[in-house]
């Protein structure tokens, strides 16, 4: 029978499942039970399992016509061709399945980074795990923005409100309870208020429960409606590469029946012209194009990982590579997210504040009277916030930096928003500690801070029963809600004159790059219940106790790679809900105001049509006092000006911005599991210069993918156009069948890969975006193919009719066949770039590149060389004049290829000079 959790009493689901609401589970009690339950999962559709990989390598239409053809060979004696061929066709599948392999690993090691984490209290200390560790009995911390991540009992809320649509349908928010609900039978899922259940998103407040069930045991697992892993879709690169595959298909399979009909018209055996033919077609056929892109891409995306960028969806790969304006939060990703209090206006002085980070150790500097008001101040500093520093712990708040300076124990820190732990440590600093005042006060209610709102209330009621409202938040805002002011000591009016005092020095501080905050009180009378405690009857009549003004610097790393992004023609704008003042001094440290440009407030924006926002998002690159809702319209209306557009967020409410972006950007420290879930790529440490990052190694991918699609269809055309010339002229077939395959393998498998890791090149980020509708043989690519394998296949002839002159068929055939590979191997260099010359990007600036053409030229002097190999592939040794006739032909377009670079440079400079 199913526990009924929702009936008990908090303490007996705590005794039922034998944790402690304070200090969770011990681990190795969470490392039992996980051993006994098993992971907090879905069941999930299983992964193609590696032998399966390696026998679908098998179904490929050419490969059985290849297999067939090994058959037949056995049948008409020819047992040397029937082996080699077959074990050429287990080589290309062996290739093939590691290929497939790698980026079935690469996208699980993906998926890994990007799995739901949960905040949890083990052993007293909270610490984000993955969800899937979470066991019964894990005490959960919620907050608005997170996706519930098991069946929980509710033990503590702070204006809990949950959209469970998911999961009963219903899409209105609930507003959660803690108390039980003993005694009502007939109770539908969505009347468990004092219950949050697995897939559920929590919209609104915080709160703390106990997890109840997992995995397959909670009220999703029993329903089976959440599909917790969809099929992967091809990215449009991908899609328009296996478009193209089927007209190359279309057109090899044409040109080759017409070689095959040819030969037999002039004579040729059939049999050896239906093998030639088949081989022909396997080693035209770019049948490696779809998994090396698929390898590039998640090789890229691994490339990307270490660069603290975790891509969610593939697509967003090549699409960074075409973007146009980065639009960017200021705190925590254009600055450093360590906030410091400097200033305070309390009653009628002005303070200053000491000390550096978390450290609670500072003083306090009065230009003026220090007077009770202030302690008060710090009060509220302490009791309207959620942080906790932290000593000698990783925190949320993080702290990894620090770790190189001496002992872990001696390093302070924070969980939580870094905004609320400067006030903590201000507090402290003050030698005011929360844990102390809620030895004597109670917490009652809380009204959570929201984009909104812009101000965040508790209520806590003393030891005599009076109840206190503490509130902080946007200055504007809590002027309007103010009717009163502490000051020398006595609450007294605050009149016009004292409003546009603090206005003025609100507006002060913030030209000095400080954020600022007001913090205010109140003594809450008449209230007969905590129901009584609304939002309207706790935030009206407040009393204005100061401001608080905090400095967040940017972060160098941020300043540079909004230059490197300029120079990519790549526009930064910074969307903030700080002051306006705060964001043109920020903007103007980070390089993003030149003089006379404005900065756009949400305010201004909100006076503005569509139209009218389109014509300023063309100029505005910074933008204060904004909602989420303008963050959704600054995209649509960059978006209608044709830009590709990266929006970054964290919040909830930032999601639907995130996803209209064509790059949704979450955070992955401060974001919140709807953010990240709405968007294409996580920023690991919330930083911009992640992004400009994965910009450069999204064109970088995009670049390799152009790379060995030039190499392969370049060296398929050579091949093509060798054997078909050759029937025309009614020569002899310069390649045999083995030969074409033996091609096929070692110059289409390890260079091509190789190509496919090249390093981004130097100069990648000095070039204009892509346009996202361009083919990918733009720019002269599909040309540059065409005419390289024109030049192979004259090349590799001329060779064949030198060696018919100097001897037989056969030694002919030797020249043509290695001429061939070698164009191959020294052209793969070339593909490095597509605008610098080999020598100006390097021999060996990629060594797996070296390293597979090493090899490949290995097994092809192999086959020449090593006597019981070259009657199967029909090869003679070659003298030392024969080499230097191949290597002469086949190294020739690279020696052209470097001269004409030279002499376009030098005609371009000749421009410019006249120019000047």
């Amino acid at each position: 029978m199913t526990t009924r959790w929702f009936e008990m009493k908090r303490q007996d689901v705590i005794d039922k499942l034998g944790t402690c609401p304070e200090k969770g589970l011990a681990e190795h009690q969470a490392k039992e039970r996980l051993e006994q339950i098993g992971p907090n999962k879905l069941l999930s559709s299983e992964r193609k399992p590696p032998w399966k990989m390696l026998l679908d390598q098998f179904k490929d239409f050419m490969v059985l016509v290849l297999i067939a053809a090994t058959f037949i060979s056995g049948m008409l004696g020819e047992w040397a061709d029937a082996v080699t061929i077959m074990i050429i066709v287990i080589v290309n599948a062996i290739l093939g399945f590691v290929q497939e392999f790698r980026a079935e690993k690469s996208m699980e090691a993906l998926k890994a980074l990007t799995a739901p984490e949960a905040l949890v209290v083990r052993e007293g200390v909270e610490r984000k795990i993955p969800a899937a560790d979470l066991v019964p009995g894990d005490i959960v911390l919620l907050d608005t923005g997170d996706k519930v991540p098991a069946d929980l009992r509710l033990l503590a809320i702070a204006n809990l409100e949950i959209e469970e649509s998911a999961l009963t349908g219903e899409s209105f928010p609930v507003k959660k309870r803690v108390e039980n609900m003993a005694g009502e039978t007939e109770v539908s899922l969505g009347d468990t208020r004092n219950m949050a259940y697995m897939g559920t998103v929590v919209v609104r407040g915080r709160g703390k429960g106990v997890i109840v069930d997992t995995g397959m045991h909670t009220e999703m697992g029993h329903i089976t409606r959440m599909i917790q892993e969809a099929e992967e879709d091809q990215t449009p690169l991908q899609r328009r590469l296996d478009q193209l595959g089927r007209v190359l298909v279309a057109f090899c399979l044409l040109v080759c029946a017409l070689v095959v009909v040819l030969g037999i018209l002039r004579g040729e055996p059939i049999y050896h012209m239906f093998l030639a033919g088949v081989s022909l077609a396997v080693a035209a056929i770019p049948e490696g194009l779809p998994a090396i892109v698929t390898i590039a891409l998640a090789i890229g995306v691994q490339r990307m990982i270490k660069r603290n960028a975790i891509i969610r969806r593939l697509p967003a790969v090549e699409t960074l590579g075409c973007a146009t304006v980065i639009c960017s939060d200021k705190t925590g990703t254009l600055t450093e997210n360590q906030m410091t209090v400097r200033e305070i206006l309390v009653g009628n002085s002005h303070v200053s504040v000491t000390g550096e980070g978390y450290d609670p150790k500072g003083e306090f500097r009065f230009d003026g009277v220090k007077g009770s008001e202030f302690s008060t101040f710090l009060k509220c500093a302490a009791l309207c916030n959620n942080a906790k520093l932290t000593k000698g712990e990783i925190s949320v708040g993080g702290i990894f930096r620090n770790l190189t300076k001496g002992n872990l124990s001696n390093v302070w820190g924070i969980a939580g928003d870094p905004t609320e732990g400067a006030l903590m440590v201000m507090a402290a600093k003050g030698k005011v500690w929360r844990k102390d005042l809620e030895n004597e006060e109670q917490r009652l209610l809380e009204l959570p801070f929201d984009s909104i709102r812009k101000r965040m209330s508790v209520v806590y009621q003393d030891a005599k029963g009076q109840l206190t409202t503490y509130v902080k938040g946007a200055p504007d805002v809590m002027l309007d809600l103010c009717t009163h002011i502490y000051k020398d000591g006595r609450v007294i009016q605050l009149s016009d004159q004292a409003r546009r005092e603090i206005l003025k020095k609100n507006s002060e501080m913030a030209q000095g790059a400080l954020r600022v905050l007001a913090l205010a009180y109140r003594n809450i009378e008449g209230v007969a219940s905590e129901e009584d405690l609304t939002e309207e009857k706790v935030e009206q009549k407040l009393v204005f106790l100061g401001l608080a003004g905090m400095i967040d610097p940017p972060r160098p790393s941020a300043v540079h790679s909004i230059q490197a992004c300029r120079r990519a023609g790549i526009r930064t704008v910074m969307i903030t809900g700080d002051h306006q003042l705060t964001a043109q001094a920020v903007g103007k440290e980070l390089g993003l105001l030149p003089r006379g440009a404005k900065v756009l407030t949400g305010t201004q924006l909100d006076q503005l049509d569509d139209n009218e926002l389109q014509h300023e998002a063309e100029q505005t690159t910074v933008y204060a006092r904004v909602t989420p809702k303008h963050k959704l319209r600054i995209v649509r209306a960059l978006k209608r000006n044709g830009h590709i557009v990266a929006m970054t967020g964290d919040g909830v409410n930032d999601a639907p911005a995130v996803k209209e972006a064509d790059i949704g950007i979450a955070m992955g420290k401060a974001g919140t599991d709807v953010t990240k879930e709405a968007s294409a790529m996580v920023l690991a440490d919330d930083n911009f210069s992640t992004i400009a990052a994965a910009i450069e190694e999204g064109r970088g991918i995009y670049d390799n993918i152009r790379k060995f699609i030039r190499y392969l269809l370049s060296c398929n055309v050579g091949e093509v156009l060798t054997m078909f010339l050759a029937v025309l002229m009614g020569m002899p077939l310069p390649l045999l069948p083995i030969q074409i395959l033996w091609m096929n393998l070692v110059t289409d498998g390890l260079p091509a890969m190789a190509l496919g890791v090249d390093p981004v090149e130097k100069d990648i980020m000095y070039r204009r975006p892509r346009d996202p509708q361009e083919s990918v043989f733009s720019h002269g690519l599909g040309m540059r193919i065409m005419s390289t394998g024109v030049i192979f296949a004259i090349g590799t002839l001329l060779a064949f009719a030198v060696g018919l002159m100097l001897g037989q068929v056969d030694l002919a055939r030797t020249m043509a066949f290695n001429t061939l590979v070698f164009f191959q191997l020294f052209f793969v260099f070339s593909c490095r770039s597509e605008r610098h010359s080999i020598a100006e990007v390097g021999l060996f600036g990629n060594p797996h590149l070296v390293s597979a053409v090493l090899i490949s030229a290995s097994l092809q002097l192999a086959v020449n060389y090593i006597g019981f190999l070259q009657p199967i592939f029909h090869t003679v040794p070659l003298e030392l004049k024969h080499w230097v006739i191949i290597l002469s032909i086949a190294i020739l377009p690279q020696i052209l290829g470097i001269i004409g670079k030279v002499i376009k440079d030098r005609a371009k400079e000749r421009i410019m000079y006249i120019k000047a």
